[in-house]
């Protein structure tokens, strides 16, 4: 059962452009996307996620387990990406562990669909609110990583800017008002006319979704390094980290819903980490983050470490 989808997810489309994209810089082609392009699509991305994550908190009922769940999604979008931050900083830099704390504090939508397919071999179900609380994940995260960023940097150039000033600096940054306004707007737009524009936010993704990974391939593959320069630690960090996560997160979320299903998702969406919102997100707010650090451990590391050795733990432990 894992071997299949392991290899339905390696045999992806969008994550094979990713695989060409290293192959690109390996066979040292010359293939090139244009700077302009990328950050186009970056904010094409952070738009259709923003908006059909909205979309999704729209429809979803309300009732008291709901509302447990999205708050329990919603504190795990804060807890993870500042403990990470604090972890990882004397190791990697402000910029680069702001980039990782926001990976990881987001989510993975490709691996939330795997978690769907494992629920589905095992004759398990899970509540539909559970994508709202996916989509209800992925900006906070980005908010918290954009404002520690700016808090220690601040620091260090000794600059005395508040808390609130640099919150607030966080909340206008482009690619956070792209994903945060766009979950707004899904979120009171009207579905009728929302419908009228799901060509644009649903039907195209996938394209524009593999022209952006096909980037982060061969940026990837360029600074591929990074990783290796960091050490082991880092490594062991990937692998680990989300592990525990996703471990902790299995027992804890037994005080807020007694639904296996719905709890086996919960920690599948703490353990993952984010290689699409949040790279695209980074590229803007952060460029000097280096995306051949977080990427990688995120896409190369955190992914299949989830799909072939997570999901069974996290099951057992629910269904314990």
């Amino acid at each position: 059962m894992n071997t299949q989808i392991l290899l339905s997810n390696l045999t992806n489309p969008t994550l094979l452009f990713f695989v060409l994209g290293i192959v690109a810089v390996v066979i040292k082609s010359d293939l090139e996307i244009p700077a302009q392009t990328i950050k186009f699509i970056s904010l094409y991305l952070l738009f259709a996620i923003g908006f059909k994550g909205g979309q999704e908190l729209n429809h979803s009922t309300l009732d008291g387990e709901i509302l447990a769940t999205l708050g329990f999604g919603l504190l795990m979008s804060f807890v993870i990406p500042i403990s990470a931050f604090f972890l990882l900083k004397p190791r990697v830099g402000v910029a680069n562990a702001g980039a990782i704390a926001a990976a990881y504090g987001s989510v993975s939508a490709v691996t939330f669909v795997a978690a769907a397919n494992f629920l589905d071999y095992s004759q398990i179900t899970f509540g539909g609110h559970m994508v709202a609380v996916m989509a209800l994940m992925e900006a906070p995260a980005i908010i918290v990583g954009v404002t520690l960023i700016n808090k220690f940097r601040s620091e260090q150039q000794g600059e005395r800017s508040g808390l609130a000033g640099i919150i607030t600096h966080s909340f206008t940054n482009g690619s956070v008002v792209m994903v945060l306004g766009s979950l707004v707007i899904g979120l009171i737009a009207d579905s009728k006319q929302a419908e009228g524009i799901r060509p644009f936010t649903t039907d195209i993704f996938k394209g524009f979704l593999s022209i952006f990974l096909l980037e982060m391939g061969m940026v990837t593959a360029r600074r591929i390094g990074g990783c290796i320069r960091y050490g082991f630690a880092i490594v062991l960090f990937a692998v680990v980290f989300p592990l525990a996560h996703g471990v902790a997160v299995a027992f804890i979320s037994s005080f807020v819903t007694a639904d296996v299903g719905n709890r086996f998702m919960l920690a599948v969406l703490a353990a993952s980490a984010s290689y699409i919102a949040v790279p695209a997100s980074m590229r803007l707010a952060v460029p000097d983050a280096d995306p051949g650090l977080y990427i990688p451990m995120a896409l190369g590391i955190t992914f299949p470490i989830n799909i072939t050795l997570g999901m069974p733990i996290y099951l057992a432990l629910v269904q314990s």
